[in-house]
């Protein structure tokens, strides 16, 4: 056992729909995490995903079990459950000591009916801006139901994690206050400079003095890929963009390539450092990942003073547009440009080794996770009735801690 653990054991289970072919940051987070607990002889790691058939993991420690769910039309292959009932019993069976839930939909349900069930703590994480998604797709009529929803559901919760400090004033608005800021991280050994190929830069017909500007992600609404081109557009002939996903347009612009959605984050890694700048016009972050993984590659970043971008980016590792339109992302970049934009990009390498690293934030996770489970055995060595554990029993709110 690791002498500064701060438990003797522990079984986590994570359940989540967000988990399908072309998965995004969840998906890393939650294999991220499974890699670091691997190494831990005081932890033990189960994940449940939907699927289009019931199966469990190839390897002897089956940690990864599926469960059959229906496949959302348009949907990037996500599958979404019907009934919280199988998820609930499954997670029964494999009786954890503390459930996390993913995302706020049946899942979340189960993993609170689990939880009841086993008199063990549940923690969500608030990884989707529902309210906002919602909104933009049906009108702003939705969002006082929406997080009406999401007050009531996490409220029941006995602990939430906010990816950002504005995740975590959004929980916070909604009268949620057991809560604490948990950032995502990112693998520096594998998302680093040495990870550049002029073999990639060479194949995609980058210029020897051409910029390349690269943007990693899902092509949905609040991303604004349609404005990154109108960027690309207004930025003289030295710049080329690379889109790095499922779905991108292919619009013909003879300075625009297109690769497809990279499962293996070696190959990600190699891409995104072979480009000399991350152009990135998500104005609805909840973290974003693919910023810490363009750092980590020593890129500066062009974002957007929005969501949680700001965050993560600022004069010292790039510029921040106000808006994401294509004319003020285009001189954000120019502005970039004409700075020390190397020197920029190697602050953005030590800022990400030293601040976003996956270990620093899973030892504080794990942390965590050891205090509600003991708060639950001293629950239960004080009553003798195994009584469930409440926000209120971790004391004073902590909204961003």
């Amino acid at each position: 056992m690791d002498k500064h653990s701060p438990f003797a054991s522990l079984h986590l289970a994570d359940v989540t729909m967000f988990w399908g072919p072309a998965s995004g940051g969840v998906r890393r987070y939650l294999e991220a995490k499974r890699a670091h607990l691997a190494g831990r002889a005081d932890c033990r790691h189960s994940l449940l995903v939907p699927g289009p058939y019931p199966a469990w993991s190839a390897d002897d420690n089956q940690w990864l079990r599926q469960l059959p769910a229906r496949r959302l039309p348009a949907g990037d292959g996500y599958r979404f459950p019907l009934r919280p009932g199988p998820w609930r019993d499954a997670l029964v069976e494999l009786a954890p000591d503390v459930i996390e839930a993913g995302d706020p939909y049946v899942t979340a349900h189960a993993a609170l009916a689990a939880g009841r069930r086993l008199d063990v703590p549940v923690a969500g994480f608030f990884h989707s801006d529902l309210s906002r998604l919602l909104a933009l797709r049906f009108g702003e009529w939705v969002r006082p139901l929406s997080s009406r929803y999401l007050a009531r559901l996490y409220d029941r919760f006995d602990w939430m994690f906010a990816p950002s400090e504005v995740m975590a004033e959004q929980l916070a608005d909604l009268g949620v206050h057991h809560v604490s800021v948990q950032r995502l991280g990112v693998d520096t050994n594998v998302f680093r400079p040495s990870a550049a190929s002029p073999v990639l830069r060479e194949a995609l017909g980058i210029p020897r003095e051409g910029r390349l500007l690269v943007f990693a992600g899902r092509n949905t609404r609040e991303k604004h890929v349609d404005q990154l081109i109108a960027a690309l557009e207004r930025l003289d002939d030295r710049y080329h963009l690379l889109l790095i996903g499922a779905g991108m347009p292919s619009t013909g612009h003879p300075r625009l390539r297109v690769v497809d959605y990279l499962r293996d984050e070696h190959e990600l890694a190699a891409y995104l450092a072979s480009a000399d700048a991350l152009l990135h016009a998500g104005d609805a972050e909840t973290f974003g990942l693919v910023i810490v993984e363009a750092m980590a590659c020593g890129l500066p970043v062009v974002g957007v003073r929005a969501g949680a971008t700001p965050e993560l980016v600022d004069e010292h590792v790039g510029e921040l547009a106000e808006r994401a339109r294509g004319a003020e992302l285009a001189r954000a970049v120019e502005r970039l440009f004409e700075r020390d934009w190397l020197g920029l990009g190697a602050a953005a390498r030590r800022q990400a080794v030293q601040v976003h690293g996956w270990t620093r934030q899973f030892q504080r996770q794990l942390a965590q996770f050891a205090r509600l489970a003991g708060e639950t055995s001293s629950a239960e060595e004080a009553s003798g009735s195994g009584s469930e554990l409440t926000a209120g029993a971790l004391g004073p709110s902590t909204p961003h801690s």
